[in-house]
């Protein structure tokens, strides 16, 4: 029986891993690095669009993994160390070199603040997610977070470049990404809709006019479409909590002590 352990072991230990899902990780890794050497060198719109692509990348790689049915421990975890880089170091790098090197020690710790968040985010995530609803995420994504802010530089980009209190609205926004990741606030994850599933024409038809409108003034459309999904989570989270006071409120009339005759009566 030893023996046959030790050969089962050694079957185990020979597995390679899966190269498809594996090798887009490894696109939107590069997508991550890219961004950071552009921002390095002051092209700060290229870093955005190579963080977008990097997150376009990072959603296929887990599709591409369950429809082949080829995920792996390995590459879950070689997901997580790859979103670290594209979507922790690359925009807060980006965010640091674009706008706030003018704050100094205070810039770069509220990036740092992001990018610990970001990773205990992913931490977060790595020990959960057999326990949590797949249709919500606890905390805002740290993709998500990253998409915010490469399309905040492409859309004040598309503007001519500066905007009043810019510096300080960067840090503001740094810190409430930061406080949204490790929050336990729901957000909607996506992973019901399945691009290699059936779906009705008129899915298709949505899809087709969402890719026209965004291609009309794509940093405008998607800086609003990542904002909206950045606010979406706390936006539920209190039509939630006044849904739910308003049901536990008793109303006027039963708090009353009769209604009708026998309150009547009753006050008499």
């Amino acid at each position: 029986m030893g023996q046959k352990t030790k050969n089962k072991a050694r079957r185990r230990n020979k597995k390679g891993i899966y190269i498809l899902p594996n090798l887009f990780t490894s696109f939107s890794l590069f997508g991550g690095f890219y961004a950071i050497i552009a921002s390095l060198q002051g092209r700060f719109d290229a870093a955005a669009i190579a963080i977008l692509i990097s997150s376009l990348l990072d959603g296929l790689d887990g599709k591409i993994a369950r429809f082949t049915n080829t995920t792996s421990k390995f590459g879950a975890e070689y997901d997580s160390l790859s979103d670290l880089v594209a979507f922790g170091v690359a925009p807060g790098l980006l965010v640091f070199q674009w706008s706030l090197k003018a704050f100094a020690r205070f810039g770069w710790l509220a990036v740092f603040l992001y990018l610990i968040c970001g990773a205990l985010r992913l931490a977060r995530f790595n020990i959960q997610k057999n326990n949590l609803e797949s249709r919500h995420f606890k905390g805002l994504p740290i993709p998500g977070a990253a998409i915010f802010i490469a399309t905040i530089v492409l859309f004040i980009h598309s503007m001519g470049g500066l905007v009043p209190y810019q510096h300080i609205l960067l840090i503001f926004i740094m810190y409430l990404l930061s406080f949204l990741m490790v929050s336990t606030i729901d957000y909607f994850s996506f992973k019901g809709f399945g691009l290699f599933k059936r779906r009705p024409f008129n899915s298709l038809v949505a899809v087709i006019l969402l890719f026209i409108v965004v291609a009309y003034k794509p940093a405008l459309i998607l800086f609003l479409l990542s904002a909206i999904y950045v606010v979406s989570g706390p936006a539920l989270m209190i039509y939630h909590l006044v849904r739910r006071s308003r049901k536990a409120a008793p109303s006027f009339a039963d708090s009353s002590p009769g209604n009708g005759e026998e309150g009547l009566t009753n006050r008499l």
